[in-house]
């Protein structure tokens, strides 16, 4: 049974990590659409490959975060990913938990 909450609490922790990539991955694309970079960048491509799928769901199923040409769809992304760390792997994290002291 250890073997399975090591498995569940290894999961939470590489999830934790890849959301909190992908928190720094929009920051610094967000930052970045500030100032008006060099579109042929590798490192903007890169980015904008990276976080304008997301950002293109959050803007079409969500309108609002248009106001007045501020595009507010990293906020939303940060809050859903904080949200999704703070309740998904902090729930399986504790279920690791839970199966080592079964």
């Amino acid at each position: 049974m250890f073997v399975f909450a090591n498995l569940v609490t290894t999961v939470a922790g590489l999830l934790s990590l890849v959301i909190n990539l992908y928190i720094f991955v929009i920051i610094v694309a967000a930052f970045l659409s500030w100032v008006n970079p060099d579109p042929y960048n590798a490192i903007v491509r890169t980015l904008r490959a990276l976080t304008e799928p997301v950002f293109y769901r959050i803007r079409k199923h969500l309108p609002f975060v248009m106001i007045n040409g501020i595009d507010l769809s990293p906020i939303v992304a940060l809050v859903a990913l904080q949200l999704l760390n703070g309740v998904v792997v902090q729930s399986l994290h504790q279920l690791g938990m839970r199966l080592v002291s079964v």
